[in-house]
């Protein structure tokens, strides 16, 4: 590892820790010709995740856009930030855990909307009227009366 300050390829690492997340490790290192201290971080390479648009084009998957919808849906509600980031970070765990390439964009919606409805079902509706298009307000009241199904069938279950 060269030293930042003057180059020289001689550092010594001091301290080692595993950041919050557990997914990488921080390593506290001094360089031993200018005695400069400085920090690196060691993560592994993930294999890159491409996004499948309903249009047919890729991009890289972005954890950030899957944030932004999650804070939409769940403006004004009482969900906290820490648990709108957990969802993120679950999603795109879940994603990679699948072991492919490539998702659709669908998949991923379909993943969110998953997380919502256990989370909050006000943000899960907001969120299903723009993913899945609502063209009226009958389609938004199927969507309801689907939602209020799943429910009664949630509390039947626990009973038993």
């Amino acid at each position: 590892m060269n030293c930042p300050f003057c180059e020289h390829t001689d550092t010594r690492v001091m301290d080692s820790r595993v950041t919050e997340d557990g997914r990488s490790i921080r390593r506290r290192r001094r360089c031993m010709h200018c005695s400069s201290r400085f920090t690196t971080y060691e993560r592994y390479e993930e294999t890159p995740l491409l996004v499948l648009k309903k249009d047919g084009r890729r991009e890289h998957f972005d954890r950030r856009k899957v944030l932004d919808g999650l804070l939409r849906a769940c403006e004004k509600r009482p969900v906290s930030s820490e648990a709108i980031q957990e969802m993120a970070a679950r999603i795109e765990q879940e994603l990679r855990s699948l072991g492919k390439t490539e998702v659709s964009a669908g998949e991923i919606g379909e993943l969110v909307m998953e997380s919502l409805l256990h989370l909050d079902e006000v943000a899960y509706v907001r969120f299903a009227s723009v993913y899945k298009e609502f063209k009226d307000v009958n389609r938004f009241a199927e969507e309801l009366q689907l939602l209020d199904a799943l429910r009664k069938r949630t509390r039947a279950e626990e009973e038993t």
